[in-house]
């Protein structure tokens, strides 16, 4: 297919000044983190909920995980709560029930716009970008490739561009083309100059995870007590499934746990491979390999700032390939938020798929993934605009149309959509129009037809024969030009002088003194 290069210029919501600057391209809804009004779905019952606890327990009290790290052992040993066997610990319920009680129900992170500050927590809802794929897609190269900066850069962009996007995850893709002693500076450089939301540090050794709090330190503007009096960024952890916590991620939880930063521990959990084939035994895999995180978090920092994550799905049991936004996958969201309200901890899910290119089949697990959360009461997503391919593949495509998507979920999240006043109940209009004519005209209408609904950025609602003579454009073509038309456009975010050459002197310093050590 031919890219068309003459893209209907189509509102897409309406955005106030202050969130519009560099936003000439759409029109798109303004910068406000949903709010959850809607119960959350519910799959167990009372017993159901129950028995996956008690399982979780029971893989803590009898089974333990292996913690690899050294010093975290020697933390749960000094504590005297545990039961310690070489690297396996295993506690008892209550000991674990005392210690995540711990830790707050709510809070909130606070990047260097406070502006675009986040809570974690209660019914607040907050998408984050794709994160950590090696390799990229788009429909200009037209082929899978190995990540390189600008293509990071460029999806760090887009990231601060949408207004639906609240949270810059790990790097939008690996830029492979800088050394992996130093692409932490470089992508954290790029990340902290081209956007001002809440970024994001890889526990990958005590090198990175502390260039990066001081790095946002800087960017804040912060004193250290000020930085460490609440949370200034977050890290995610995952275990290395069945039941194991590696050294350098533990590491990193501890580091950040003492700073007061935000904590996310997310088990990759595929039933089937690394987790029992039954979603229950799952999930119940899943919590007992976050709670062992939150605890010894707690022990670290009481009231560390901790929220549990989920990404447990199934593999194709003919191919043994991860599979993304099944039914088993919603359950299993739906379900770990059940149990993440009964343990009283903010809930992590993810907006994945395992298309590999952004095709239909890209569209309905990724909105599979996505509204799964929002039904779990999920707090934060992940990944929630611009993955393919199992969280292998980056695409600015995808991003542009994953966030049509969040924009959706947003616009439902509007409590004037079900608001039943006698204006929304418009008994007076009706009278107006009886059984004759029709409402377009009437003043009612005038009144709220340019809020009254849903305007997309993307989506084409004309019909085929003008969509056809429009040159019809398929909508990952239009999402490839709205990707190139921000790029062109995109305006970074101020930043003071002084800030800027105070970051880029700490990046040349700590290049000249080598970074972090690498394996090779």
């Amino acid at each position: 297919m031919a890219l068309d290069t003459k893209r209907r210029r189509r509102g897409g919501g309406r955005a106030g000044n202050a969130e519009r600057r560099g936003t000439a391209t759409i029109e798109q809804m303004p910068w406000n983190p949903p709010i959850n009004i809607d119960r959350p779905v519910e799959p167990l019952g009372e017993e159901g909920v129950l028995a996956i606890h008690d399982g979780a327990m029971r893989i803590l009290e009898e089974i333990g995980i292996e913690i690899l790290n050294a010093e975290a052992l020697e933390i749960f040993r000094a504590d005297g709560g545990c039961d310690i066997s070489g690297e396996n610990v295993r506690m008892g319920r209550d000991y674990v029930m005392e210690k995540i009680a711990l830790a707050p129900e709510k809070w909130t992170i606070t990047p260097r716009n406070p502006a675009h500050a986040i809570t974690i927590g209660g019914q607040h809802l907050n998408f984050g970008n794709v994160s950590s794929p090696p390799s990229y897609w788009d429909m200009q190269i037209g082929k899978k490739v190995t990540g390189t900066r600008e293509m990071c850069a460029n999806l760090l962009k887009l990231s601060q561009y949408f207004n639906c996007v609240h949270f810059v995850g790990g790097y939008p893709v690996e830029p492979q083309d800088i050394h992996a002693g130093i692409r932490h500076l470089d992508v954290l450089y790029d990340k902290l100059t081209l956007t001002d939301k809440v970024a994001h540090a890889y526990c990958l050794g005590k090198e990175r995870v502390e260039d990066v709090m001081e790095m946002v330190r800087i960017a804040g503007g912060h004193s250290e007590a000020e930085f460490a009096a609440g949370p200034k960024m977050y890290t995610n952890i995952n275990s290395t499934s069945p039941l194991k916590h590696d050294i350098p991620m533990l590491d990193g939880w501890m580091r950040l746990a003492r700073k007061g930063q935000g904590l996310v521990v997310t088990p990759f959990t595929l039933a089937g491979a690394m987790a029992p084939v039954t979603m229950a035994g799952a999930v119940a895999q899943s919590l007992a390999e976050s709670l062992i995180a939150v605890v010894l978090a707690q022990i670290v920092r009481p009231g560390a700032p901790c929220a549990i994550g989920t990404f447990t799905s199934n593999v194709d049991m003919k191919s043994g390939a991860p599979a993304f936004g099944t039914p088993e996958y919603m359950r299993a969201t739906q379900m770990t938020g059940q149990l993440a309200r009964f343990y009283k901890l903010p809930m992590r899910a993810s907006g994945v798929c395992a298309a590999n290119v952004p095709d239909g089949q890209a569209v309905w697990e990724t909105s599979n993934s996505l509204w799964s959360a929002v039904q779990a009461g999920a707090n934060m997503v992940y990944h929630a605009a611009g993955w393919l391919e199992g969280g292998l593949v980056a695409s600015p495509e995808k991003f542009v149309m994953d966030c049509e998507i969040l924009q959706h979920i947003q616009r439902y999240m509007d409590p004037m959509i079900t608001a039943t006043g006698p204006d929304e109940i418009a008994i007076d209009a009706i009278r107006e129009v009886g059984d004759q004519g029709h409402f377009f005209g009437i003043q009612h209408t005038q009144d709220r037809y340019t809020t009254a609904f849903y305007a997309p950025f993307l989506s084409d609602w004309r019909n085929f024969e003008a969509w056809d003579a429009a040159g019809a454009v398929w909508t990952a073509q239009r999402a490839h030009q709205v990707f190139q038309d921000i790029i062109a456009t995109f305006e970074a975010p101020p930043m003071d002088e002084a800030i800027r050459e105070e970051l880029a002197d700490f990046v040349a310093r700590r290049k000249s003194e080598g970074g972090a050590p690498t394996d090779f």
